[in-house]
This record gives C-alpha cells, sequence and structure tokens, in this order.
C-alpha cells in the first residue's frame, strides 16, 4: 500500500469513529453522513487499489459502534417516550442478530434480525425537523418501525447478505437498471408531493436540525449526578441494561480483532464486571459531587481509570500463565470508557424528563418556534421535557 492510499485509510477510518460523536448534538446530519460512510468505504478503498485485510468484519463492528450512540443520544434528545421504547427494542434486536452472526456465520440472521433501527431514527429526527414527536402515539411509532421493517429492510438486508448483490455491480451488469432506481425515486418523491404533503398538518415549529435543549433539570452534569445520587443504585436496570449494552458490543468486537483467545462468555463476563465497577465509580462520583462538567477531561479521567483496571487484569493474567493483547487492550479501554461515559451522561437525562414528578410535556418554546433564544419564553408558553434558558425560566 503506497502512503497516498494508507492516507485515505486512515482518514476514512478515523472519520468513521469521529464523525458518529456529532450524533447527539446533530442527530440527522451525523448519522446521515455515518451511513454514507459506511457505504461507500469499501469503494473509496477498492478506487485506491487497496482492499483492507478482514475489513468486512471490521466495518459490522463500526456500525455497531455507531448505532450504539445513536441509541444513546435517543435517550438524551428524544421527547417521546413511547419513541424511546420502540427504539430501545429495535436496536437491542439488532444487537442480539448481530452477535449470533458473529458466531455462527449465517448470513439468514442478519435478515431474521434488521437493522431497523437506523432508518427509524432517521425518521424520528426528520419528522422532529417540523413537527412536536411527543404529540405522536406508540401505535403511530410501530406503525412507523413496522413500515421501515417490512418495506425497506427486510428487501435490502436480503439484497445485501442473503443475496449478497452489489448495486454497482448490478447497474453496469444490467442497463435498465439505474434508470429503474432513478424512476423509483422521482416516483416515492411525486407521491409524497402530490399525496402525503397536502395531507400533512402544519409545522409545529421553525425547522433546525441541532438537538433540542435539554431539561433545565438535566442541563448540567451537577443537576444529572444529584439525580443520580438520589435515584441511582447499582444493582438496578440501569446497570443490567449496561451490562448487556457494553458486553454484546465488545463480543462483537472480539469476533474481528486479532489475537482474540477468550470465549465469548469468557469475554462478556470480563466486561460486564468491567462496567459494573465503572457504574460503581460514577455512582461514587455522583454522590460525593465530584462530577467533571466537560465532557474531554471527564472522558481522560475514565480512560486512566479503566487503563489501571486492564493493567491490574494483565498483571493477574501473567501470573496464572496468561497474556493480555495491548492493542486490543487498549481499544477496549477507549471503547468501554465513551460508551459508559455517554451512558451515565445521558441516561439520566431520559429518567428526568420522563419521571412521574419530572418536566411536563408540552410544546416547545414560542421562541424557539421564532428561531429566537432570548427570555421572552416564560414557563407557560415552554415545554420543560426539552427545555428553556434558565433565564427565561427564572
Amino acid at each position: 500500500m503506497d502512503t497516498t492510499a494508507m492516507v485515505v485509510f486512515v482518514a476514512v477510518v478515523s472519520a468513521r469513529f469521529l464523525v458518529p460523536l456529532l450524533i447527539p448534538r446533530y442527530p440527522l446530519p451525523a448519522i446521515i453522513a455515518a451511513l454514507v460512510l459506511d457505504g461507500v468505504d469499501q469503494t473509496i478503498f477498492q478506487a485506491m487499489g487497496y482492499d483492507p485485510p478482514g475489513y468486512q468484519g471490521y466495518d459490522k463492528a463500526m456500525d455497531v459502534y455507531y448505532l450504539a450512540i445513536a441509541y444513546l443520544s435517543a435517550l438524551r434528545n428524544w421527547t417521546s417516550r413511547p419513541a424511546v421504547q420502540v427504539a430501545k427494542f429495535l436496536y437491542f434486536y439488532r444487537l442480539i442478530g448481530v452477535v449470533a452472526f458473529e458466531l455462527s456465520d449465517w448470513r439468514p440472521l442478519l435478515l431474521i434480525f434488521p437493522n431497523t433501527f437506523e432508518y427509524f431514527f432517521i425518521a424520528y429526527e426528520a419528522y422532529r425537523l417540523f413537527w412536536n414527536p411527543a404529540r405522536a402515539s406508540l401505535r403511530a411509532w410501530i406503525t412507523a418501525a413496522a413500515a421501515i421493517w417490512v418495506f425497506v429492510k427486510l428487501p435490502q438486508e436480503w439484497w445485501i447478505h442473503v443475496a449478497q448483490l452489489d448495486v454497482t455491480d448490478m447497474i453496469a451488469a444490467v442497463p435498465w437498471f439505474g434508470p429503474a432506481i432513478v424512476v423509483a425515486v422521482v416516483a416515492i418523491c411525486l407521491i409524497y408531493w402530490f399525496a402525503v404533503r397536502p395531507r400533512q398538518r402544519p409545522p409545529d415549529w421553525s425547522w433546525h436540525v441541532a438537538a433540542d435543549p435539554l431539561p433545565v433539570e438535566a442541563a448540567t452534569v451537577a443537576a444529572r449526578n444529584r439525580w443520580i445520587a438520589a435515584h441511582g443504585r447499582l444493582a438496578s436496570s440501569r446497570t443490567f441494561e449496561s451490562v448487556v449494552l457494553v458486553g454484546l458490543i465488545w463480543v462483537i468486537y472480539s469476533q474481528v480483532l486479532p489475537g482474540t483467545q477468550a470465549s465469548s462468555v469468557q469475554t462478556f463476563v470480563g466486561t460486564a464486571a468491567f462496567v459494573v465497577v465503572n457504574a460503581a465509580v460514577s455512582l461514587w462520583v455522583a454522590r460525593s459531587r465530584r462530577g467533571v462538567e466537560r465532557a474531554l477531561p471527564a472522558f481522560c479521567l475514565r480512560v486512566l481509570m479503566n487503563i489501571a483496571m486492564v493493567w491490574s487484569a494483565g498483571w493477574l493474567l501473567a501470573r496464572a500463565g496468561g497474556e493480555i493483547n495491548e492493542a486490543a487492550a487498549l481499544f477496549f479501554v477507549l471503547l468501554l470508557s465513551l460508551i459508559t461515559l455517554l451512558e451515565n451522561r445521558f441516561r439520566p437525562v431520559y429518567e428526568i424528563r420522563f419521571s412521574p414528578g419530572g418536566p411536563p410535556a408540552g410544546q416547545r418554546c414560542e421562541a424557539r418556534r421564532n428561531g429566537a433564544e432570548d427570555a421572552t419564553c416564560g414557563p407557560e408558553r415552554c415545554d420543560l421535557s426539552v427545555g428553556c434558558p434558565a433565564a427565561a425560566r427564572a
């Protein structure tokens, strides 16, 4: 591989890891960018004359990574509890399917467990551009998910993973295939413009792509830590979900990273131990009011803590005659630290927003509807589920 190909490879892989970090703040453009990168990365490599060995496995693992950030972003940003419930099912359903596929290498599993979550996330964020998602019912969100599942993802998953067809190759081999795609896209656009758009209700607000502001009660790390200190428990569904989330993600990565010797069960149990320790430390930090407001210093501190734990585990393993893969261990530390940090910061927002005594749902600020962000937004005109400026509430 020449220097140019190496630079392109590093740039593409770096983008696949860095772009998803924008999803919490800019959900729709960031996840579309991540989706596009997922679709064109191997094409870019082939155009450079380089085919990274084993990259397909890494590609699937990186899908899981950015979808995990999207799921945690839904906990942070979404103001519709039914939509969050549907998204949670879709995400973990797919995650279980990817684990099963990595362990069995049976491709139809990816058809049985389609990646409906990704397009459901996009559908929610597209809807949020103009309308208040909190007004939509559970039935509406389930219907949207079912439509995506049946009419979009099942054909796509069959095409990619069962038939193993490639759009580029198909267009080159079948002359009418490309124009047919264009005609289909134009037809869908016309149907929307003339049949669907006139029946839509007026927008609830002026569109914007940035995530809505957080509830005032969860706008700072200190406020969230007060909630965790009052309501958090180590033995809880929150810890269990964190264990399942990080544990299954690392089982997937362990199948593609070189030098992995532990079984999947051992990998999951070991990861669970690290997640529980991280949860215990987070609970202690919240109760002792030692939280760090800025994300980067908090991430660095968590990385140092996890490096110390991994080093201790490696020392014990060496005494028992084993060894640890240093590169895989470092990657594990970074992934573990990132996911647990985001989970610890985003989940309390969800819990505060939808708690019985939490902020009431309603309309977002009139000032925000008009594109303003001033102190004219009073409590009687504000949706505290998405938050007003602190000065406005005062």
